[in-house]
């Protein structure tokens, strides 16, 4: 890198890491109709899709339906998911898998489909209240006594990289918390871009910049390793040169390709280092705005939030790479990823998103503050300057339109 060490602070990263991602991706094109072939953990699925109608007008459930029949598959179709899934939805995910025998778990949908499910598979074997397995917020964080359902997740959005790690986010609208369960790795994850045609332009768009964050945030997150640095900067690479080819045609696969590329691959960074506070912050709003999607609330944040860290130098260096994966070779300051950020926004058609266009009152976001260090105070220690609670109000402020 070209920036002097006497203007730029840089971040050494850890040279230690711990792998453990246990799951089966079968990635590409019409990989959905490899299903069939894949070794099943169970006979009788409880196949979980969103309240939507997109996944059965595009016949991606009946293709589903058709492939885990050649299996020897039976399945029963949940079809209650809403954005931002709540817990009572979960809940009664659970109570369908229970009461009618299923012993696996197909996710078929987004990341809100594939994160409920890894919470139904969870309330399926174990009783009580989901919250009950819940660390953060008003949780009991007890510890499971039965392992979940095994899982199959088939993605058809490039938004979470949920087919890849542990977590599932859920809300609980009885006390305004957002806040990820620790459920189970998908045993076999379907990666198949072809389903991401029909996501229309602004999904598109929310869900390609949850995945660059993901990545971003885990690249200058204090636990960053050797093997997340070099999944982070490829998975930048490939989202912030591509996703606004998919925004702009959706029927680009190379492009949706290359964007799933990135979102699985950030999946995978987000096992071996961490996200930041930024998610934190996001998931609070979204908490209170359930209609509100995710991407866009964490673009509404961005340049606010990272600006923020930026000025504190927190690690210049690794702003300047990010920057230059995104395409500005010749960035040189960590205030280029700001203009990178910018451009690829603008290029999207997410520059000029509000947080008052979605029914945000600026009066929130002092809750909103509080909200994020009660439900998901462990992100905050990935952030390499310690938040204070006025700090994380400003970048509120700051944000706010």
């Amino acid at each position: 890198m070209s920036c002097e060490k006497s203007q730029t602070r840089i971040m050494k990263t850890k040279m230690n890491f711990n792998m453990w991602i246990p799951t089966r991706i079968l990635f590409g094109a019409d990989e959905l109709q490899n299903l069939h072939r894949q070794a099943m953990p169970g006979s009788k699925a409880l196949l979980v899709i969103s309240n939507g109608k997109s996944t059965r007008t595009n016949g991606y459930l009946a293709t589903t339906e058709e492939q885990l029949r050649m299996a020897g598959v039976e399945s029963v179709v949940f079809d209650r998911i809403e954005a931002n899934p709540l817990k009572s939805t979960v809940m009664a995910g659970a109570a369908s898998a229970r009461g009618n025998g299923c012993d696996m778990v197909v996710a078929l949908g987004g990341g809100s489909v594939m994160d409920a499910a890894k919470a139904i598979a969870l309330m399926a074997t174990n009783g009580g209240d989901l919250w009950d397995y819940v660390s953060g917020g008003t949780g009991k964080g007890m510890k499971p006594a039965h392992e979940p359902l095994p899982l199959i997740a088939i993605s058809t959005t490039a938004g979470t990289g949920s087919e890849a790690d542990v977590w599932g986010v859920i809300t609980n609208a009885e006390t305004h918390e957002k806040i990820g369960v620790e459920g189970a790795f998908p045993v076999l994850s379907i990666v198949d871009p072809r389903l991401m045609l029909t996501v229309p332009p602004a999904f598109t768009a929310y869900q390609g910049f949850d995945a660059l964050f993901h990545s971003v945030e885990s690249y200058i997150s204090k636990f960053a390793n050797l093997v997340s640095d070099m999944y982070a900067l490829t998975a930048i690479e490939n989202i912030a040169r591509n996703l606004p080819r998919a925004v702009t045609d959706g029927n680009d696969l190379e492009a949706r390709t290359r964007v799933a590329f990135g979102n699985t691959l950030s999946g995978v960074v987000m096992c071996l280092s961490a996200t930041t506070s930024q998610h934190s912050m996001e998931h609070a709003m979204s908490a209170y705005h359930q209609e509100l999607p995710h991407g866009a609330g964490l673009i509404m944040l961005s340049k606010a939030y990272f600006s923020f860290f930026i000025e504190k130098h927190v690690c210049d260096d690794r702003f300047v790479w990010m920057a230059r994966a995104m395409g500005m070779e010749e960035a040189s300051k960590p205030e280029d990823f700001i203009t990178a950020l910018t451009r690829l926004q603008e290029a999207c058609g997410v520059l000029d998103l509000k947080m008052s266009d979605f029914g945000i009152a600026s009066d929130e976001l002092r809750r909103m503050t509080f909200n994020a260090f009660d439900t998901m105070p462990a992100l905050f220690e990935s952030d390499r300057h310690r938040l204070s609670i006025d700090e994380c109000l400003g970048i509120y402020t700051a944000a706010y339109r």
